[in-house]
């Protein structure tokens, strides 16, 4: 569903590293290393986290496609090299090895285990676990920098924050005028991204509670963008309605089970007199008198806000396991412990970001095109409507 860009990744969770590439960024763009990782490091944070984020430094070195801080308008190439890699080089390698490896044979329910040993015929789950790990969330973040920055050159910003962990909500209102960057230093300083700081240490009492018990906790957080003009995305068919590409996208991140735009859920129990967005004129552009659309209209932006809230069931990976078979001898067991967070909720937020600056910069090329940074400025400068 992506019209102008493509990116990859690849690489296990405790394999040499990830790599990634980004192709379809106009020439021109300054981009480094910092800024990347500035961007991954608060994917890194947040109360819940396991161990191995204090193990990853999660600075990725920029292999291809950029010279002297600018891009080439060629694809993007970056490199991730886990440093857990020195524990895992038996378990993980490439090549054959003449020591036995103990396979992974305790599927864990709610995890991709079971469902990918069955499709591929694996008796060793972990050929499934490390590329179904979140770890791989780490380069879709920095690949998607490059598209934040791309955003940020035109005045679109993408936020975030955390509004519920378990049954813990924090229904404070954003500020008015708070755009979203301004948004996240607000939620940056939070360890559970959320607004309220009385929300903030009920959340955390139950993030420890879920630990003390071996358990884990879910959540909900929402993603805003501002700056956006009119038509990004299509009315004209399926796969190019704009809140379509955001769904799929988003949809894609570990562990997601619902989304919302806008009024979402709620606004199904309203009228259609409470539910729509009405219009009005300021002298010098059109406005709305509120966003219940969440910033999209017949599959395109609307000038308005992109307002996102997504459900994060609670991971996985328990460190007191759920019940399960084993695969190999289909006795009743209690399923396999893998190093795990009790809650990923604000760092769910983060990768959240980053996967709607994907569809945004893409859905920005589609529009106004341009072979440089240069050109696409002038593009939206010419034509574009706010």
């Amino acid at each position: 569903m992506m019209q102008k860009l493509k990116w990859l990744t690849a690489g296990e969770s405790h394999g040499k590293g990830l790599l990634g590439i980004l192709e379809g960024i106009p020439a021109g763009l300054q981009i480094t290393e910092d800024y990347i990782a500035a961007h991954m490091a608060r994917r890194q944070k947040g109360h819940g986290r396991g161990g191995r984020m204090k193990i990853e430094e999660d600075r990725p070195e920029i292999y291809c496609g950029i010279r002297h801080g600018k891009t080439l308008g060629s694809p993007v190439g970056l490199i991730l090299p886990n440093k857990d890699w020195e524990n895992w080089k038996t378990k993980m390698s490439v090549e054959p090895v003449d020591e036995e490896v103990k396979k992974v044979t305790l599927p864990r329910p709610g995890h991709a285990d079971l469902a990918g040993v069955q499709k591929f015929g694996f008796d060793d789950i972990r050929n499934v676990l490390e590329r179904s790990s979140a770890r791989e969330t780490a380069m879709r973040v920095a690949l998607a920098s490059v598209c934040r920055k791309l955003l940020k050159e035109v005045d679109i910003e993408v936020g975030s924050r955390v509004v519920q962990i378990h049954k813990i909500k924090d229904s404070t209102p954003i500020p008015e005028g708070t755009l979203p960057e301004q948004l996240n230093a607000i939620a940056d300083k939070s360890p559970v991204r959320c607004l309220d700081k009385e929300m903030e240490q009920e959340m955390i009492a139950a993030i420890n509670e879920a630990k003390a018990k071996g358990d884990s906790a879910g959540g909900v957080f929402e993603v805003i963008a501002s700056g956006l003009p009119y038509g990004l995305g299509s009315h004209t068919h399926w796969d190019r309605k704009l809140h379509a590409r955001m769904a799929a996208a988003m949809m894609s991140i570990n562990g997601l089970k619902g989304i919302e735009i806008g009024a979402g859920f709620d606004g199904a129990g309203r009228f259609g007199s409470d539910a729509h967005d009405e219009i009005g004129w300021d002298g010098d552009r059109y406005i709305r008198y509120s966003n219940n659309a969440g910033g999209l209209e017949g599959g395109m932006s609307n000038a308005q806000p992109i307002v996102v809230r997504m459900a994060m069931k609670p991971i996985s990976t328990l460190i007191k396991p759920l019940r399960s078979v084993d695969m190999e001898t289909k006795e009743k067991k209690v399923a396999h412990k893998e190093r795990t967070d009790t809650c990923a909720v604000p760092a769910a937020s983060v990768i959240a970001e980053s996967m709607l600056c994907f569809v945004l910069a893409d859905a920005l090329l589609e529009k106004f095109g341009g072979d440089s940074v240069a050109q696409l400025k002038a593009h939206i400068e010419a034509s574009a409507r706010f």
